[in-house]
C-alpha cells in the first residue's frame, strides 16, 4: 500500500463533497462541501486551493455508474470534472473510482447516527467522499494496485490537450 495523502471528490450537480486521508493512508475524514460554479470553473479554483493545502499524492473522483454498469449524465459530469483537475494538476494522478451506492450508504450512516433528514444535505456529499476514498484504499490494500481508472491527459488522437491550466 502506497503511503501518502489522497483527496477524494464526490461530484454532484450543485455540490462537491471532499474527503482526505492521512499520510499513512489509514484514516479518512470529511473536509468540506464545495458549491459548483454553474457558469464557469470557479469551483476548480477551490479544488486548486485544497490541492495546494493537502499536497495529495493522488486524487480520487467518484464515478457514479448506473446499477447495470452503464454511465449516464452524472458519470459524464464526473469524468469532465476529473479531466479538468488532471489538466490543471499534471504532476498528480487523478483516478475515477466506481461509486455505486455510496450516496445511499452515506444517507443510511447519517440516519443511523441520529441526524435529521434536513441536516443530511449539508454533509452527505462529504460522507460520500469519505466512502469513495475508503473504497479506493481498500481496493489498493487488497490488490496492491491503485483503484479505478487513471484519467488521461491526452486527447482522442493521442495528442496532449492544452487549456484549463492554472
Amino acid at each position: 500500500m502506497r503511503r501518502g495523502v489522497r483527496l477524494a471528490f464526490d461530484v454532484g450537480r450543485a455540490r462537491i463533497g471532499v474527503a482526505a486521508c492521512d499520510a499513512q493512508s489509514i484514516l479518512c475524514t470529511p473536509v468540506e462541501t464545495l458549491y459548483r460554479d454553474k457558469r464557469g470553473v470557479g469551483h476548480l479554483d477551490d479544488v486548486d486551493d485544497l490541492i495546494d493545502e493537502y499536497r495529495p499524492i493522488e486524487i480520487i473522483v467518484g464515478l457514479p455508474k448506473n446499477m447495470d454498469g452503464t454511465e449516464g449524465m452524472s458519470a459524464r459530469d464526473a469524468r469532465k470534472f476529473a479531466r479538468q483537475v488532471a489538466l490543471r494538476h499534471r504532476d498528480i494522478a487523478v483516478r475515477l473510482v466506481d461509486e455505486r451506492l455510496t450516496t445511499v450508504s452515506a444517507h443510511r450512516a447519517l440516519h443511523e447516527s441520529g441526524r435529521s433528514m434536513r441536516s443530511h444535505r449539508a454533509v452527505v456529499d462529504q460522507v460520500s467522499a469519505v466512502l469513495i476514498l475508503e473504497l479506493a484504499l481498500e481496493i489498493e490494500e487488497k490488490t496492491g494496485e491503485p483503484a479505478g481508472e487513471q484519467v488521461s491527459r491526452k486527447g482522442p488522437d493521442g495528442g496532449h490537450i492544452r487549456g484549463l491550466q492554472r
